[in-house]
């Protein structure tokens, strides 16, 4: 229990905007509502120019047939063009992200095609970038980029015009990638005047002005707090119902050592959960969460806890 009181102390961590990076998902998300800040992650990123946007959409969900998971992405886009981008931020290692990518790539695909159309040349060309504040692969990279190819033939591409993207800020080959990119990534992690070099590329300067606009806006610091208030009421909240679902489970096992486990598995798991939902920004979710305990069941199912 002790253990776990420890956790949801270190994930309740305030944090000042003025303080916070691109890694941290409240100010991902709120500089990410700006199309213009979208384009340049995308550009940035990936090394592409794009014209402009046709559309982005933030917080995107797509479900999946009833009762299978559904995904709800960081912020996905369409270039003039037509190409689609997904893009995501990753500030810690969890989960199985390539497998992930191909699941996303699954559900991002399936509603490009209507019902009882021929053929598959709509499916449009598709890019997932996950940006992670971490070593993905361990071997110091910047950017690790895949696309389907034939292992007999290892410069025959398969042409199904999928990239997958994984970006780290703890590479080290600066001299393998561009200057761009490497500036970019930097700021990742330090959003701020220290953050960026002297001489970068004007569209990175842009999205720092951006930033800071964000971090010194009276409305979007009131929007913080106010959601800092009401995630720190629900994991008071979530500590306690898992304490008393803990206790329930360990008297039904009738074992002192039951009791004991019961308690450290029910406050883990509901504190894990709204720790993923808290995440994703579905505070609504967290307080049916605590609410209903069947809807939590089926949350608990869908994140796998």
């Amino acid at each position: 229990m002790e253990r776990t009181e420890n956790l949801i102390m270190q994930e309740d961590r305030w944090k000042p905007l003025k303080e916070m990076n691109l890694t941290d998902d409240f100010l991902f998300d709120v500089a990410t509502a700006e199309l213009e800040n979208c384009k340049t992650i995308i550009e940035l990123s990936t090394g592409l120019r794009l014209k402009s946007l046709k559309w982005k959409e933030g917080q995107k969900v797509i479900h999946n047939i009833p009762g299978k998971r559904g995904i709800r992405m960081d912020f996905v886009a369409e270039s003039e063009d037509g190409r689609v981008f997904d893009v995501e931020m990753q500030n810690r290692k969890e989960g199985n992200i390539p497998k992930r990518t191909r699941f996303y790539q699954a559900l991002m695909d399936a509603p490009m095609l209507k019902s009882g159309e021929k053929g598959f040349d709509k499916l449009k060309p598709l890019f997932i970038i996950v940006i992670c504040d971490y070593d993905p692969y361990g071997m110091k990279k910047f950017c690790y980029t895949f696309e389907s190819r034939c292992k007999e033939q290892p410069d025959l591409l398969l042409g199904d015009e999928v990239t997958k993207l994984f970006l780290s800020t703890k590479g080290e080959n600066e001299d393998e990638v561009s200057k761009e990119l490497v500036d970019f990534l930097h700021y990742i992690t330090e959003s701020n005047e220290h953050g960026l070099p002297e001489e970068c590329d004007e569209r990175l300067r842009r999205l720092h002005e951006s930033i800071q606009e964000i971090k010194t806006s009276t409305s979007v610091e009131v929007e913080y707090m106010k959601m800092e208030e009401r995630e720190r009421l629900v994991k008071e909240e979530a500590t306690e119902r898992g304490l008393r679902e803990g206790r329930i489970r360990g008297r039904e096992e009738g074992r002192i050592e039951g009791r004991i486990e019961g308690e450290r598995i029910g406050e883990e798991r509901l504190a894990n959960l709204l720790m993923k939902l808290s995440k994703q920004n579905r505070q609504e979710d967290s307080i049916k969460a605590l609410e209903d305990l069947e809807y939590r069941k089926k949350l608990y199912e869908e994140f796998g806890v």
